[in-house]
C-alpha cells in the first residue's frame, strides 16, 4: 500500500477532485484523511493500491503530490486496548502511525457540516 500526500492549499474541495478522478480511473481508494497541517501547509493523505497509477491520475487532475511512501495496513480488532496491544509488540521501532480507521465510517467537518447533517438525515 501506499500513502500519497496532496497539497490541499492550491485547489478548492481538493479532496472531493481527489475522489473523482480516482473513481473514474477504478483506483480504490482504501482510507483518506485530511486537512493535516505540514510546515504551514495544509496536506491530505490518500491511502492506495498502486501510488504510481492514483499519482499519474491526480496530478493529470490538477492536484499536487507532495509526497509519498510506503505503509503497512494492519487489521485491528475493533475494541478499546486493539491499537495499544499492537503498539506494544511493535516496540520502539522507526514508524510513523499516519491515521487510523475503523469499519467503513467517515468522518466529515467542516463549515458547513450542519447542513451536511441535515442532508444525510434526510436521505437515510
Amino acid at each position: 500500500m501506499q500513502d500519497l500526500a496532496i497539497d490541499l492549499d492550491g485547489r478548492e474541495r481538493p479532496m472531493s477532485a481527489a475522489a473523482q478522478a480516482l473513481g473514474a480511473a477504478g483506483i480504490n481508494i482504501e482510507g483518506l484523511t485530511g486537512p493535516m497541517g505540514k510546515d504551514g501547509a495544509s496536506v491530505g493523505h490518500i491511502l492506495v493500491e498502486n501510488g504510481d497509477e492514483a499519482k499519474r491520475i491526480l496530478e493529470a487532475a490538477g492536484l499536487t503530490v507532495v509526497g509519498e511512501r510506503e505503509v503497512v495496513v494492519v487489521q485491528l480488532e475493533d475494541r478499546p486496548g486493539s491499537l495499544w496491544e499492537l503498539l506494544q509488540r511493535i516496540g520502539p521501532r522507526s514508524y510513523d502511525l499516519v491515521y487510523l480507521a475503523t469499519g467503513t465510517r467517515l468522518v466529515l467537518g467542516g463549515k458547513g457540516i450542519d447542513e451536511v447533517a441535515r442532508i444525510l438525515a434526510a436521505a437515510a
